[in-house]
C-alpha cells in the first residue's frame, strides 16, 4: 500500500512525454519567515582544503626535531653569525649574565595564510596594557595603525656595557661547548636602536622601555618594539609614511600595513574598532585532546574550592604545566578565564586529579567560547575606571583570599588581574585593601603612562569594590596599623557579603560587559 502511494506521488512529478526515469525539479522556494545569511546574501566559502603547517613547538628540542624549524633556526644562527653578534670567551667571574631562549612563531600574510615559520633568539619579557593602551588612543583619535617587520639584519647595534648570555640551545659550539656569548652588537629584546629613534625625535618611555613617543607640536606618534614586531601609530597618515621612510633608511623593514598580527594576537578591523582574538585556542584545545569535548557555560566550580590536598596524584605533571602556561597567555585576550586560570596554577608543584578536571574545564568552556573576542573601540571619554573585589577566604587550605581588579580606560578594557594575596586577612572588609590597593599601584602606573603619551587622564578616579571605595586623585597613602606597607584609606560601610554561587545566566550577563 505504502508503495502504491510512494509510485503515485513519483508520477506525479514526471510530466507528460518526458523520457522515462526523469523527474522535474521545481526551484525550492522559502515559505519561512526566518532571516537567513542566504535571504540577506551573504556568502559563507566552503573549505575544500586545508593548509597542514608545522605546529608551533614547545622546546627547542621539538624544534630540532621539525625540518621546517630547524631551518628557521639554522637561518636565525647564521644571522647572528654574519653580524658578529659575538665572541665566545670562558665565562668570566662576576659576569652580567642575561636570560635568553629560543622564540618559535607563525608568520602569516593579512589573508592569513602562512608566509613562513620564524625562530629567534630572544631576551624576556613585554607588557600587554601598554598596547591595549595604545591601541585605545589610538581608535578613539581615529589614528592609522600600521605594522612593521624587521629582518635580522637590524642586529647591528653595538652595545656600551658587557653583557654575556649562553650559546644558542642546539647550536653550540663543538669546539668550545662551555664558553659563553659576551655580545658585541644588540639581541632582540635589548633597546636595539634606541639611539637612532632618540635621533628621530623619539623619547623612551618610562613606563614601559619598549614604548617610544614622538611630538613635534601637533604631530604625535607611538612606537612599540616587542622582539622583530613594531606597531606604529601617529596623528596623520602623512606623519606615518614619513616615519616609515625614516625607519626603513636606518633598517631593513617592511611595512606590513594595517595592523592584523602582533604577540600572537590576532587583530581584525571592524567599523568602529578592533577585535583582539589568538588563533591558538584550537592549538590548545587539539594539544588537550579535547577538540570534540562537550563545552560548559562557565569555567570554574566554586563548590567546592581547589585543595592542595584532595584526591590522588597525579605522576606525570608535564603536559599540565604546558597546557596551563598556555592558557596563561591566552589570558590577555581573554579575561573571563583569569581566575579560573590563576586557581589552576596554583598547584602545578603538586598535581592532583580535581586539578587536572578543573582545567579540562577551562578547556571545555573555551570550546563553548570560541567566538569571545575583546573589542576595542573609540571612546570619547578617558576616565581610567576601577572594578576590583576579593575572594575572602576563599582557597580551604590556608584560608588565604584572591584579589581581582578590571581597569576601564573610557570604554575599553585594558587591564585585569587575579591574584593570590600573600596574607590571611581577618574579614571581608580586610581582604579588599589588598585588592583596591594593586588595583590602584595598577591605575597609579596606567595614570603615568597616559601622561607620558600625552593623554592625562582627567578627573577623580572611579573606583567601585564590594565595599564602598571613595577617593580622589591622587590618592593619600597612609599607614595602616603596623604593616610596612602602606594602604590606601577608603570610607566603607563595613557590612559583610556572602558570595553567591556562579551561575551559566550571571556569568554571561557579567562577560558581555567585558566582551
Amino acid at each position: 500500500m505504502q508503495g502504491a502511494r510512494l509510485g503515485t506521488a513519483l508520477r506525479r512529478l514526471v510530466p507528460p512525454g518526458a523520457p522515462r526515469g526523469s523527474l522535474s525539479v521545481s526551484p525550492v522556494v522559502n515559505q519561512h519567515r526566518m532571516m537567513t545569511r542566504g535571504k540577506l546574501g551573504f556568502q559563507q566559502p566552503a573549505v575544500f582544503h586545508t593548509a597542514m603547517y608545522s605546529p608551533v613547538p614547545s622546546s627547542f628540542r621539538a624544534a630540532l626535531a621539525d625540518p621546517n624549524w630547524r631551518a628557521a633556526m639554522e637561518d636565525e644562527h647564521a644571522a647572528l653569525l654574519r653580524n658578529s653578534t659575538w665572541d665566545l670567551v670562558l665565562r668570566p667571574p662576576r659576569a652580567n649574565m642575561v636570560s635568553v631562549k629560543w622564540i618559535f612563531k607563525h608568520k602569516f600574510k593579512t589573508d592569513c595564510s602562512l608566509e613562513r615559520c620564524k625562530a629567534r633568539w630572544v631576551l624576556r619579557g613585554f607588557t600587554q596594557p601598554t598596547v591595549r593602551t595604545v591601541l585605545s588612543l589610538a581608535l578613539s583619535r581615529h589614528w592609522p595603525i600600521h605594522q612593521l617587520d624587521v629582518k635580522n639584519a637590524f642586529l647591528h647595534g653595538s652595545l656600551s656595557e658587557n653583557i654575556y648570555c649562553v650559546q644558542p640551545f642546539g647550536f653550540e659550539d663543538p669546539v668550545h661547548p662551555d664558553y659563553i656569548c659576551w655580545l658585541n652588537k644588540s639581541l632582540y629584546g635589548l633597546n636595539w636602536f634606541s639611539t637612532d629613534l632618540l635621533s628621530l625625535g623619539f623619547v623612551e618611555s618610562k613606563s614601559d622601555t619598549s614604548l617610544f613617543i614622538y611630538r613635534h607640536g601637533s604631530d604625535i606618534a607611538y612606537l612599540l618594539v616587542y622582539v622583530d614586531d613594531i606597531v606604529l601609530t601617529a596623528s596623520s597618515a602623512a606623519l606615518l609614511q614619513g616615519m616609515i621612510r625614516a625607519l626603513q633608511q636606518e633598517f631593513s623593514m617592511s611595512d606590513l600595513g594595517l595592523l592584523h598580527h602582533f604577540l600572537g594576537m590576532h587583530v581584525q578591523h571592524i567599523d568602529g574598532g578592533l577585535f583582539l582574538s589568538q588563533y591558538h585556542m584550537l592549538d590548545i584545545l587539539s594539544r588537550a585532546g579535547m577538540s570534540d569535548c562537550k563545552p560548559c557555560v562557565t569555567p570554574v566550580d566554586t563548590n567546592p574550592k581547589l585543595s592542595a590536598t584532595e584526591g590522588a596524584c597525579v605522576d606525570n605533571a608535564t603536559d599540565f604545566r604546558s597546557l596551563a602556561g598556555a592558557l596563561l597567555y591566552l589570558a590577555f585576550t581573554r579575561p573571563d578565564i583569569a581566575y579560573a586560570v590563576q586557581q589552576v596554577c596554583l598547584h602545578m608543584h603538586d598535581l592532583r586529579q580535581p586539578h587536572l578536571a578543573a582545567l579540562k574545564r577551562i578547556h571545555r568552556y573555551i570550546r563553548g567560547t570560541l567566538d569571545l573576542r575583546l573589542l576595542l573601540r573609540p571612546s570619547t571619554y578617558s576616565e581610567l575606571v576601577i572594578y576590583s573585589d576579593a575572594d575572602w577566604a576563599g582557597c580551604p587550605d590556608t584560608r588565604k583570599s584572591t584579589s581581582g581588579y578590571a581597569v576601564f580606560l573610557g570604554d575599553n578594557f585594558i587591564s585585569w588581574s587575579s591574584k593570590h594575596q600573600m596574607t590571611v586577612s581577618r574579614s571581608s572588609a580586610e581582604a579588599e585593601y589588598p585588592a583596591v590597593a594593586n588595583a590602584v599601584a595598577e591605575a597609579s602606573w596606567l595614570r603615568q603612562l597616559l601622561l607620558e603619551l600625552h593623554a592625562p587622564c582627567d578627573g577623580p578616579l572611579l573606583s567601585t569594590a564590594t565595599i564602598s571605595v571613595q577617593f580622589t586623585w591622587p590618592p593619600t597613602l597612609y599607614s595602616i596599623g603596623a604593616r610596612s606597607t602602606s594602604r590606601l584609606i577608603f570610607t566603607s560601610s563595613g557590612s559583610e557579603y556572602i558570595t553567591p554561587q556562579i551561575s551559566g545566566q550571571n556569568l554571561k550577563i557579567f562577560r558581555n560587559s567585558l566582551y
